[in-house]
C-alpha cells in the first residue's frame, strides 16, 4: 500500500519556494494597499468635514431672511463662501427642519431629531447620517444659531457618495496594478529561485552519483566557507571522506578476513592431513612394528601441538578483542628484569641456528643494562618467542642477530635486530595488523605464517602499557624494539 504523501510534500523545493514567496508578497501588497486606501479614505473624509463645518459656520452666521428673496440670497452666500455640495438647513428648537438652505441634489439626508440637547451633545463634532433614499452615507454638523437670532440651529451635510466612488475606482486600479506586479514578481522569482537553488542541484546530482556506487565524488564548493551552502559542502564532503574512507578499511579488512581465513585453513590443514594419514596407515596395517606405531604417534603428537599453538594464539587474541582494557586485568604482574628474556633469547637463538652471530648489547649498541619492569613474565616471553621465531624464519641462515636491552628515554627497552632483507614502508607500516601477511613473491619477509605471531607481540605489549616499535628499510634488516615502563623496585622485592 503506498503512504499517502500530503499534496505540499508533493511539490518540488523550488515550487514550494516560490509558492511561499509570492504568498507573502500578496499579503504584504493587499496588506499595505488596504493601509493607503484606508488611510486616503480617511483624509477624504476629514476634507468633506472640514467643508460640512465650514457651511454650518456660514449658516449659523446668516441673518434669518423670509421669503423666497431671501431663502434665495442665503444660498447665494452659502455659494459665494466656497461652499458647494452641501446641505444646509436650519432647524427649529424641537429638531424640526424649519428652513433649507440649500438643499441636496439628491435625496436629502435622513437627519435625526436635532433638538437643542442633541445638538450641544454633538457639539459642532461631525457625525454620520443615512439618506432618505438609504442608498448613501453623509457627514452632517449641527450648530446652535449665532446670537440675535431665533432659538434653534443650523445643520450642513455633505454626502459621501464621490468618496466611495473614488474609492472603488482607486481599489480597482490598484488591484490592477497588484496583480501586474505579482505576475512580474512570480516570473522573475523563478528565475531567481531556480537560480539560488542551482548549488543545491550540484549537490543532488553529487548525491546521485554516491548512490550508484562512486564514492570518490565530491561536492564542488558553492559559496564562501563562513555561509550555510558552504557549510553544507563542507560537511558533506568529511561525511564523503569518512564514508570512503570507513568503506576502504572495511573492504580491506575483508580481503584481510578472507586471507587469514585461507592461511588458518592452510596452517590447519597441514597437521589435520598428517595425523589422518597416520591413523589411515596404521588402520590399513600399515605399521606392523611396534617402531612404526610409536614413531608415527611421536609425529601425531607433534602435528597435535602445532594445532593447539595455533588455536591458542586465536584464543588470546580473541580475549584480547573481546576485553579490551581489562584484558590487563588477566596477567600475572610480578618484578622481573628484561634482561633474563634477552639472555634467554641469546641463548634459543644460538639453539637454533648455531651458525648466527648473537650479541648481547645494550639498546642501540654498547653494554647491556637493567629494565626492571612489572609484567607477566610468561607472556613476555611468548612475545620474545615470537620475535625469535619470526627472525629465523625470515632472515637467511647465518645472518648476524642482535639483542640489546637496557634502559632509555626513561623507558625499559627490549630489541631484536637481524639483517635480513628488511621492508618497505608500507610494510612495516602494516606489520602488525593481525590478518596482514607481506607479499612473498619476492622471497622472505618480515610477516610469516598466519599473520597472528606479531599480533600477538603487538596486543601483549600493548596490555601492558608499553609499545613495539619496528625500524626497518629493504636490504637493511629489522630492529623490533619493545618499550615497557620502568618499575621503580628492584627485582626480587
Amino acid at each position: 500500500m503506498t503512504p499517502h504523501v500530503p499534496r505540499s510534500r508533493r511539490l518540488s523545493l523550488r515550487a514550494r519556494l516560490l509558492a511561499l514567496t509570492l504568498a507573502l508578497l500578496v499579503a504584504a501588497l493587499l496588506g499595505s494597499t488596504g493601509l493607503v486606501i484606508d488611510q486616503l479614505r480617511r483624509t477624504l473624509v476629514q476634507q468633506l468635514d472640514e467643508r460640512i463645518h465650514s457651511a454650518a459656520v456660514v449658516a449659523q452666521r446668516l441673518p434669518d431672511l423670509q421669503g423666497l428673496v431671501g431663502e434665495k440670497q442665503i444660498r447665494n452666500t452659502v455659494e459665494q463662501q466656497g461652499i458647494r455640495d452641501v446641505y444646509a438647513a436650519r432647524l427649529g428648537p424641537d429638531g424640526h427642519v424649519a428652513r433649507v438652505i440649500r438643499p441636496a441634489g439628491g435625496a436629502p439626508p435622513a437627519l435625526p431629531r436635532l433638538d437643542t440637547a442633541a445638538v450641544a451633545e454633538h457639539d459642532g463634532e461631525p457625525f454620520s447620517v443615512g439618506s432618505v433614499a438609504g442608498d448613501e452615507e453623509w457627514r452632517a454638523v449641527a450648530l446652535p444659531n449665532g446670537s440675535g437670532q431665533p432659538a434653534g440651529s443650523v445643520v450642513a451635510a455633505g454626502s459621501l457618495s464621490e468618496v466611495d466612488a473614488s474609492m472603488r475606482r482607486l481599489s480597482g486600479r490598484v488591484l490592477l496594478i497588484d496583480v501586474a506586479v505579482m505576475g512580474l514578481l512570480g516570473v522573475a522569482g523563478w528565475f531567481a529561485v531556480r537560480a539560488g537553488l542551482r548549488p543545491l542541484r550540484r549537490v543532488e546530482t553529487t548525491a546521485a552519483a554516491i548512490a550508484a556506487g562512486d564514492l570518490s565524488s565530491r561536492v564542488p564548493e558553492l559559496a564562501a566557507p563562513g555561509t550555510e551552502l558552504g557549510s553544507l559542502s563542507a560537511s558533506l564532503n568529511t561525511m564523503l571522506d569518512r564514508i570512503e574512507a570507513g568503506d576502504a578499511v572495511r573492504a580491506d579488512a575483508e580481503r584481510s578476513m578472507r586471507r587469514f581465513i585461507a592461511d588458518v585453513s592452510h596452517e590447519l590443514r597441514t597437521p589435520l592431513a598428517g595425523i589422518k594419514g597416520f591413523t589411515e596407515l596404521y588402520r590399513m596395517g600399515g605399521m606392523p612394528a611396534r617402531t612404526d606405531v610409536d614413531g608415527a604417534m611421536s609425529r601425531m603428537e607433534r602435528e597435535a601441538g602445532r594445532l593447539v599453538d595455533l588455536v591458542e594464539e586465536l584464543l588470546l587474541l580473541a580475549r584480547f578483542d573481546e576485553r579490551g582494557a581489562a584484558a590487563v586485568q588477566t596477567l600475572q604482574l610480578t618484578p622481573m628484569d628484561l634482561r633474563t628474556l634477552a639472555a634467554d633469547a641469546l641463548r634459543d637463538l644460538r639453539a637454533l641456528d648455531p651458525d648466527r652471530s648473537v650479541v648481547l648489547t645494550g639498546p642501540d649498541g654498547g653494554p647491556p643494562g637493567g629494565a626492571p619492569v612489572l609484567g607477566d613474565e610468561a607472556r613476555l616471553r611468548q612475545v620474545m618467542s615470537n620475535l625469535v621465531g619470526n627472525a629465523i624464519a625470515h632472515t637467511p641462515a647465518g645472518s648476524p642477530v642482535r639483542i640489546g636491552v637496557g634502559v632509555q628515554g626513561g623507558q625499559a627497552v627490549l630489541e631484536l635486530c637481524d639483517q635480513g632483507p628488511g621492508m618497505t614502508a608500507e610494510q612495516a607500516a602494516r606489520v602488525f595488523d593481525r590478518f596482514y601477511r607481506a607479499d612473498t613473491a619476492r622471497g622472505r619477509t618480515q610477516t610469516g605464517g598466519a599473520g597472528l605471531g606479531l599480533s600477538i607481540v603487538h596486543s601483549l605489549v600493548t596490555v601492558h602499557g608499553g609499545r613495539v616499535e619496528v625500524h626497518t628499510a629493504p636490504g637493511q634488516g629489522a630492529t623490533f624494539r619493545i618499550l615497557l615502563p620502568l618499575h621503580t623496585e628492584p627485582p626480587g622485592v
